[in-house]
């Protein structure tokens, strides 16, 4: 064999790009031709006006991780990317360019404007896609799906027409939340709650006879304007003598009736709500109940509409709420006013404070099919990975409601409605409708709004792979078998997932639903623009690599925990990458001259069966691990391995041999670490993807591509118990003396003689004895003595207790013991005294009271610092003075 040099510095800009080109120029991220039942992920899709940001680089990397584990098991896997076209956020990306410019989507037309965003898509659809390459996602390039494709757009009216036909859509004038800025309505999720500070106004109401007047509250005082009534609980004696009496509403000249009904808590304010059912969820409600009018007081932009009087009209209802309450004042109806903390509900996309709206718009009735979804999780055919997510899952199925999927945009799916502006017939249908089926006329009109974005994305993982066609790829890769998302989406879209794919194909779309944490900040905040705590995973890749990325997020993801990460945490992902290239490097280097031999098993000597035992046991952890979703542990495995077992133990096993003047001594040591390397290369590779497959082209007869070899998995044959027992006892001795030259401040470079004194019945002797040479060199002795007969003096020597054993340092030759104590006196001295100060600041009632809860979580720091330091001197000193 010859030596192989890899460059002297890692440095994955190197060869990341490279290897990726080759991956995709192969088309190894197609479903291999295998036998058995495949593998299917499908990419929950990014906005395709989006930039990724942490949270896609942690929903991506572990999928990479899974399908690249499951490729190298056997598995024929298939990983479905593509785009959402995320119709608000779109849109409001256009229209943002436009009002730059001057203009507005009306001054261009639906036409032009869908023209101009589908160019926007383009150029932001080639930036996702370079992102999610650059990372290196391993998903299959000729299966991406785009929401707005052809095919997507021909399964989303199948879906449409299908559901009106089964009278599960339907249309009607409802109060839905509505957003002014975007123009469109909202489902009741797409809402997001903050909590604000306002006003709570009292109101003044004459009775319409002249008796008197009563008083409500509001924070709202504009919308008074559209109040039909003043409710009371019929169970409140206070007011039974008033309902059915006449109420003038203030600064107009309506009258409005006094109504009784149950949902009034008559311990709220005065007992008596106004009720405004154009404007408020609750009020609509008990507005149909009395069967009385609602009066909608806004325009879609927001601004109060001819319903009010002259003074207020075309403002927007935030600016009104001042002029209403000034007025108020003026004439006598306005109370008092306090201040008032309340959620108000916000959109989630541009953070506009939402506003109850009554207007025509598309519903899809949601019982039934989610009782079919929570049937599905109750008899385990959906299982979420952690399962506490199944309380949120089976809480918000159980108190569903009916889904408003109308939108007023222009940029998404038009609604496949057609009216006939002749005869009035509504038309539903598949195709494109051009004649009134009913008149023949050709006067028809499309319906003007979009459909939600989550309605085309709640069919993904079918619509994806041909439906509504009866396609081979649906044949063969539907269901699919996990899916991985962030928790925050479990109702926009993993539970309408379950929903529509129970509707229309009659089977859950996935088995395990894995739910990542949320990306946070290390003081636990969420990451965003305004914060500026995000982290641009490009910036990550370009400092430190796509591997280091990845495998420091696998490595922090925590089944059920949120991941709090800095630019420095991926320091830890390319510490790692550095050891794999570092020990790699050493191996390759010592190839020049030598002979891969096979070496048989009997061959093999404990340290040998051990490493072997070791990556045994690895294999098995990791592959549970992954098919339980816990990457963390599965990520801290092949770390531990690697970094500790291989390199810090068994390559410093061999370095002896690989420095042997025989030749045969020399192949052998270099054989067995080349096929541990090669081994330990496919156990990493899903993790580190990139580095592993740079390294394992360099091996001698390796194959193309290491992403196509085997998955090392464990076998009962490669256990070796009694050199795993054997080589843990000298770990065992190895870390306890290390342990005591460091607490008495041995220099590392410094020598000590060790007398080891095994019991009778130590299992281990004999291992010992035959790797003193080992031994000593790991424990840095200048001798080492393995005293089986009891019989050597210790004394004047330091004692390391073990399981099964003594060991005995001699350290006055590698220090001066009396200047040790010394200087160990005066740190404790010095520790006391400190410890004295903070003991009286600690017991000082002024501080105590006065001081921040972070100040006194310092003191109470030091304070322990300061008793461990004191403790570990008076030990020292205590095992120093039995040598003095």
């Amino acid at each position: 064999m010859k030596a192989i040099e890899l460059e002297k510095a890692y440095d994955p800009k190197d060869f990341e790009d490279r290897i990726y080109e080759a991956w995709r120029r192969d088309g190894l991220f197609k479903p291999q031709d295998v036998p058995g039942k495949p593998f299917t992920i499908v990419m929950p899709p990014p906005n395709v006006t989006g930039i990724l940001h942490m949270g896609h680089a942690l929903n991506n990397s572990l999928p990479d991780t899974i399908i690249r584990y499951q490729r190298m098991a056997g598995r024929k896997t298939l990983w479905v990317p593509g785009t959402d076209h995320a119709g608000i956020a779109t849109q409001n990306v256009v229209e943002r360019q436009l009002a730059r410019e001057g203009l507005s989507r009306h001054d261009l037309g639906r036409e032009k404007f869908l023209e101009r965003t589908w160019q926007v898509k383009k150029k932001h659809h080639s930036v996702i896609v370079k992102q999610l390459e650059k990372i290196g996602c391993s998903c299959d390039w000729e299966h991406e799906r785009f929401t707005m494709d052809e095919g997507l757009s021909r399964a989303v009216r199948e879906a449409f027409v299908t559901l009106y036909e089964r009278g599960l859509i339907y249309k009607g004038k409802y109060l839905i939340n509505y957003c002014p800025h975007c123009g469109t309505a909202l489902a009741d999720d797409e809402v997001e709650y903050k909590t604000l500070e306002g006003r709570l106004y009292q109101v003044s109401y004459p009775y319409a006879d002249g008796s008197g007047s009563i008083s409500v509250a509001t924070t709202r005082p504009e919308t008074m304007f559209g109040d039909v009534a003043v409710a009371v609980n019929p169970d409140d004696e206070r007011y039974a003598a008033v309902v059915g009496k006449k109420l003038r509403l203030p600064l107009t000249d309506r009258e409005i009736p006094i109504i009784a009904d149950g949902f009034v808590d008559k311990e709220f304010g005065t007992g008596m709500v106004k009720i405004t059912p154009a404007h408020d969820p609750n009020d609509w409600e008990c507005g149909r109940r009395h069967n009385v009018e609602a009066i909608n007081i806004l325009n879609p932009d927001g601004t109060l509409n001819d319903e009010v009087p002259p003074a207020y009209r075309g403002v927007q209802a935030a600016g009104a709420r001042d002029m209403v309450a000034h007025d108020l004042e003026g004439q006598g109806y306005l109370l008092g006013s306090t201040p008032y903390v309340h959620e108000v509900g916000h959109c989630y996309r541009c953070n506009t404070i939402i506003e109850p709206y009554l207007s025509d718009q598309w519903f899809v009735r949601m019982r039934g099919m989610a009782d079919k979804a929570l049937k599905a999780w109750k008899d385990g055919e959906v299982t979420f990975y952690p399962r506490r997510w199944e309380n949120t899952y089976s809480s918000w199925l159980e108190n569903i409601r009916d889904w408003c999927i109308s939108r007023q945009l222009w940029w998404g799916h038009r609604i496949p409605v057609w009216y006939c502006e002749d005869c009035g017939e509504m038309i539903v249908s598949r195709n494109d409708v051009t004649v009134c089926p009913k008149c023949g006329s050709s006067h028809l009109r499309q319906e003007e709004d979009v459909l939600d974005t989550w309605f085309s994305s709640w069919l993904w993982p079918f619509s994806t792979l041909g439906w509504p066609e009866d396609t081979p790829d649906l044949k063969e890769f539907f269901p699919t078998q996990t899916l991985i998302t962030g928790y925050d989406i479990i109702f926009f879209w993993v539970a309408r997932m379950i929903m529509a794919s129970l509707e229309f194909t009659g089977k859950v779309p996935f088995k395990d639903v894995y739910m990542t944490g949320l990306v946070r900040d290390r003081q636990g905040r969420k990451m965003s623009k305004s914060l500026g705590n995000g982290i641009d995973p490009l910036e990550v890749v370009d400092l430190y690599g796509a591997d280091a990325m990845k495998f420091t997020l696998a490595y922090m993801a925590a089944q059920g925990q949120d991941v709090l990460l800095d630019m420095d945490s991926f320091k830890m992902g390319s510490r790692f990458a550095n050891k794999i290239w570092n020990a790699s490097r050493f191996l390759l280097m010592r190839l020049e001259g030598r002979t891969k031999v096979t070496v048989e098993e009997k061959d093999l000597s404990v340290m040998d069966k051990w490493i072997f035992a070791e990556l045994n046991h690895a294999a098995g952890k990791v592959r549970a691990a992954l098919e339980g979703y816990r990457f963390n542990e599965a990520s801290q495995t092949v770390y531990d391995f690697f970094w500790n077992d291989f390199c810090d133990w068994y390559i410093e096993a061999s370095k002896h041999n690989l420095e042997s003047n025989d030749p045969v001594v020399q192949d052998r040591a270099v054989s067995l670490l080349l096929d541990i390397l090669e081994e330990s290369l496919r156990l990493l590779h899903p993790f580190l993807p990139f580095i592993t497959q740079e390294i394992y082209s360099k091996l001698p007869n390796a194959r193309p591509h290491l992403m196509t070899a085997p998955y090392p998995e464990w076998s009962a044959s490669r256990e070796y118990p009694e050199a795993r027992a054997h080589v843990a006892a000298m770990q065992d001795l190895v870390r306890r003396v290390r342990g005591i030259r460091a607490e008495l401040g041995i220099p590392v470079d410094k020598k000590v003689h060790v007398t080891v004194k095994p019991d009778g019945g130590f299992a281990s002797t004999g291992f010992l004895l035959g790797q003193r040479e080992l031994l000593a060199g790991f424990i840095n002795a200048s001798e080492l003595t393995i005293d089986t007969t009891g019989e050597k003096d210790v004394k004047g020597a330091v004692p390391v207790a073990g399981q099964g054993f003594e060991c005995f340092l001699f350290v006055r030759e590698a220090i001066d013991v009396e200047s040790e104590m010394s200087r160990l006196r005066a740190d404790v001295e010095k520790s006391r005294k400190a410890l004295e100060g903070v003991l009286k600041k600690l017991g000082n009632e002024q501080f105590m009271t006065n001081a921040k809860g972070e100040a006194i979580e310092k003191e109470n720091a030091k304070k322990a610092e300061f008793e461990e330091k004191i403790a570990k001197g008076e030990k020292n000193l205590l095992i120093l003075g039995t040598l003095a």
